[in-house]
């Protein structure tokens, strides 16, 4: 006996939703971006000047970064999700010498060209531009502008009106030889070795941390000042807790603990605003107070 038998409708099944590039460490376009000409390079250093425009201490230099980026990025990235996830990421914290920034910019657009892993170029970034800053002041604070100014200066004592055109002609074509110079070497340079780090990327996104790793520690250690005046006593003995304790057992100790406490609070969602205020507040209560 034949039965009858009902065919079940089809069912769809929920189709799977995949977000690319929330959680991914990669660009979700990742064919080669758009080759950047002279003039887009040029641009870009043209816009470099207004680094420290908009200079805050919660950020630094990072708006005038972007800025300087944006019409690179723009034509490097067609793909609107990767070109704001790049604009994120190049809002985060950055500082370095205004006149070699150019070098940094260079690399990290031919890095981004590429498409990269986002952390190795917030990475290479952070490890490039850092020590820049105090090449720069070196090489133009403290060699070029005396350099230039005594040239001027010499021309002036004697009457001349050229001291200042001489000191402001000598020092900008130095200035801006570097400047645009620098753009163009160190994207060429990049872009060289894209083949090189596109087949060892998990290795240079290991360097490139433990690069910026290193030049965090650094800068903890030579720019957070943190010591205390406490002293213990115990008779005629007076041990200083900063020199005899904490220098001894590490130096920059207590300037490394201050940090892990403020990453850790940044980290439970304070604001780098509402850590300047804790510190400043740490500091003047610290020196009435006497122990710092």
């Amino acid at each position: 006996m034949a039965s009858n038998q009902t065919a079940l409708p089809d069912v769809e099944k929920p189709q799977e939703t995949v977000l690319s590039g929330s959680n991914d460490n990669r660009y979700e376009d990742q064919t080669m971006g758009t080759e950047l000409t002279r003039q887009d390079i040029n641009r870009v250093a043209w816009r470099s000047m207004l680094l420290q425009a908009s200079f805050n201490y919660e950020r630094m230099q990072a708006s005038g970064w972007l800025y300087g980026l944006l019409p690179a990025l723009k034509k490097i990235h067609t793909n609107k999700r990767d070109l704001a996830r790049a604009m994120k990421g190049h809002m985060g914290f950055f500082n370095t010498h205004p006149f070699l920034v150019t070098f940094v910019i260079g690399i990290i657009l031919a890095m981004e060209r590429s498409k990269q892993d986002v952390s190795s170029i917030q990475n290479t970034k952070i490890a490039v531009g850092a020590p820049l800053g105090g090449i720069g002041d070196a090489m133009f604070w403290l060699t070029l502008l005396p350099i230039c100014g005594g040239i001027g200066a010499s021309l002036a004592l004697q009457g001349s009106i050229l001291g200042a055109v001489i000191f402001l002609l000598l020092f900008n074509v130095v200035h801006l030889g570097l400047r645009f110079g620098l753009a163009h070497y160190a994207y060429r340079m990049g872009v060289a070795t894209i083949p090189l780090i596109k087949a060892n990327t998990k290795k240079v996104g290991h360097a490139a941390s433990i690069v910026g790793m290193t030049v965090i520690g650094a800068l903890v250690a030579t720019y957070v000042r943190f010591s205390t005046t406490l002293e213990i006593k115990a008779g005629d003995a007076v041990v200083k807790l900063q020199s005899d304790v904490f220098d001894k057992l590490m130096p920059a100790f207590l300037p490394l603990l201050y940090t892990l406490g403020m990453f850790w609070l940044v980290r439970r969602g304070w604001s780098p605003l509402r850590l300047i205020g804790v510190t400043v507040v740490l500091g003047i209560v610290g020196k009435f107070a006497h122990f710092l």
